[in-house]
């Protein structure tokens, strides 16, 4: 979804846009919780605590779609879910 309001004053120049990621958190081998944003390649963080990992990659996205958009890239990739017999 994407979202998007003036900053300051309805006559601002400067337009927000919020955009909803999915993330997934995991704990690795040595305690800490890795966080990742499936949809933007490459972008992940950690923390101490899944909280923590969580704050961090929110700050992780905005960097990547900074870069992203620098680089002229698409910011998100399509994620797909897909049914595996199991």
């Amino acid at each position: 979804m994407l979202l998007s309001h003036a900053r300051d004053a309805p006559n601002a120049s400067i337009i927000e846009f919020a955009m909803k990621f999915l993330i997934a958190i995991t704990q690795d081998e040595d305690g800490m919780f890795v966080a990742e944003c499936p949809s933007i390649p490459g972008c992940v963080s950690q923390g101490k605590t899944s909280e923590e990992a969580e704050r961090n990659i929110q700050e992780a996205i905005q960097e990547c779609l900074a870069v992203r958009a620098e680089k002229r890239l698409p910011l998100t990739v399509t994620i797909r879910e897909v049914e595996i017999p199991v």
